[in-house]
């Protein structure tokens, strides 16, 4: 599907700060190796460069 990404949440959250937490939170990831689908955008990029050590952008 074109315009949209694929984020793969591989690494837990629980030691990190609550900031990182609010991130994965607020992609949609709840579950560690869960994928969601959000749209291509600047601001759902900018949420995964934040937290590169955690998410993974699959396909």
């Amino acid at each position: 599907m074109e315009g949209m990404i694929r984020i793969k949440l591989y690494r837990s959250p629980i030691c990190t700060p609550d900031k990182q937490k609010r991130v994965v939170k607020g992609l949609g990831l709840r579950k560690v190796n869960q994928i969601v689908e959000r749209p291509d955008t600047p601001v759902f990029r900018g949420m995964v460069k934040k937290i590169p050590h955690l998410l993974m952008v699959v396909e």
